[in-house]
């Protein structure tokens, strides 16, 4: 009844819907919209995987419990080794229990692409059946993606359309082979390249952490976006010149700061300008924040220094000395907020590649030439450090082809419709 009155008068369905013994499991794409629930109906109420937060939710927490739903937190990592085995049970239970329908994307986007299927849903290594969610409407009301649309108006234009139609497309039943049920990873790339083929989309790399899109560079997950390009778009439309601040950070060192001692060191008077570049910064349990965070941040977005002083600085601030041993060197809290804070990669990410890094060396840590070597002469990361943290050789307002590589965040990216 929501959906008849939200305008979907009719849901068009294509192919055939396999049985729960046929296929224990359904993977949907791509989630475009708060509406996919509507895949619900002609795919016979599977349980569904959803986030334990939405349980708090009016109306939908209660038909999740209804559903019997697959609950997991975000937040939680025992959640998740929770969720994992009882999606392996219910999906080799021989058809005891209905078939468990996934969103492998994890959120929503704009129908443009497909972001990359995380692997629960293959986890269990049964066959899987692809199913397709499509809105062929002339005006698009329905996507509720990053930087989109917010859920009022999404709602809003959506009910103003007189009709809104859905085409649910069930595809082959996708068998995966001996190598894809032992690796989840595998499988997942693999059923997404099917899906991308048949809705004439890309298969990307991209996904969401958190509310952060970021793509695979190399053995490195960085942002889209880096949350330092926004705080420099903060602070410069607050009037503050980042290399006119006296940080004073002491290297290797932390300190932490409140939020009132970090407006008056960075001379803001605003309080809503001061709450929205302090919250650029991860806070400690007491809401403090680290000041070499800060020096570093301010450092990178003044475009003064060279690359090779800015990880200069980096290290520096950051790299611990040794008792006994090489000096001082670079450990993985230390790289991992660096990264964090330069690139906008993912924490666990990082640290994951520290560990590979040091592993052709006798240290736990990567002293500053190691480091170096790392962020200024790799071919593909060294790359990524000069597009993200320096300008252009030749700064131009604009050129015909997109934005120039900017310190205040913006990067070549060529106009193609669509």
């Amino acid at each position: 009844l929501l959906f008849f009155l939200l305008g979907f008068l009719r849901i068009r369905v294509r192919g055939q819907r396999a049985s729960r013994l046929q296929a224990p499991v359904l993977v949907a794409a791509p989630h475009s919209t708060f509406f996919d629930p509507i895949v619900l109906l002609p795919c016979d109420l599977p349980k569904v995987v959803s986030r334990a937060e939405n349980l708090s939710v009016p109306v939908i927490g209660a038909l999740l419990r209804f559903n019997q739903a697959i609950l997991v937190s975000r937040h939680d990592p025992a959640s998740r080794r929770r969720v994992v085995e009882e999606v392996r049970r219910r999906a080799t239970s021989g058809g005891k229990w209905p078939q468990v329908l996934f969103f492998p994307e994890g959120t929503c986007s704009n129908k443009k692409a497909l972001l990359k299927f995380k692997p629960g849903a293959f986890i269990a290594g049964v066959p899987v059946q692809p199913v397709l969610i499509q809105y062929p409407n002339s005006l698009d009301t329905t996507s509720w993606a990053w930087r989109g649309p917010g859920v009022l108006k999404v709602l809003w234009l959506t009910a103003s359309q007189p009709c809104s139609i859905v085409d649910v497309e069930f595809l082959p039943v996708y068998h995966p082979s001996l190598e894809e049920s032992r690796n989840p990873t595998l499988y997942a790339n693999n059923v997404q390249r099917v899906m991308a083929q048949a809705l004439g989309i890309p298969a990307t790399e991209c996904e969401f952490v958190g509310s952060l899109p970021v793509i695979v560079v190399g053995r490195l997950k960085v942002a889209l976006e880096p949350r330092l390009w926004e705080l420099g778009k903060v602070l410069r439309k607050a009037g503050l010149s980042p290399g006119c601040v006296d940080t004073g950070a002491e290297p290797g060192r932390s300190r932490m700061i409140s939020q009132e001692e970090f407006a008056r060191q960075l001379q803001l008077s605003d309080p809503q300008t001061v709450a929205g570049a302090f919250s650029y910064f991860q806070q400690d349990a007491q809401g403090l924040v680290d000041f070499r965070d800060v020096a570093l941040a301010l450092a990178a977005l003044d475009g003064g220094r060279s690359l090779d002083e800015l990880t200069r600085l980096a290290f520096e601030l950051f790299a611990e000395e040794q008792v006994e041993g090489p000096g001082r060197l670079l450990y993985r809290d230390g790289f991992s907020t660096i990264l964090h804070l330069l690139l906008g990669s993912p924490r666990p990410a990082a640290a994951t590649l520290h560990a590979e890094l040091c592993q052709a060396g006798p240290h736990q840590g990567l002293s500053l030439c190691q480091f170096q070597d790392f962020s200024l002469h790799d071919p593909l990361h060294g790359k990524l450090f000069s597009t993200y943290l320096r300008p252009s050789p030749k700064p131009q307002a604009s050129t015909p082809g997109g934005r120039m590589a900017l310190a205040n965040g913006t990067v070549p990216v060529p106009k193609q419709k669509g």
